[in-house]
């Protein structure tokens, strides 16, 4: 469930910057996805970080 946060963070970051640089480049339907997808993988990776971090301790 927490690893799910994370990702809904990252993909809601990176839709937000993806709208904003695809207004400014005019090209909004590619920024938006490149967004979503970058945002996705931040969001796995920070996720999957936490997770190895709580074994740890």
């Amino acid at each position: 469930m927490e690893n799910e946060k994370h990702i809904v963070l990252g993909v809601l970051f990176g839709t937000a910057i993806g709208s904003i640089i695809g207004v400014l480049s005019d090209n909004l339907a590619l920024w938006i996805s490149l967004g979503i997808a970058i945002g996705a993988g931040v969001g796995t990776s920070i996720g999957s970080q936490k997770k190895k971090k709580g074994k740890a301790d």
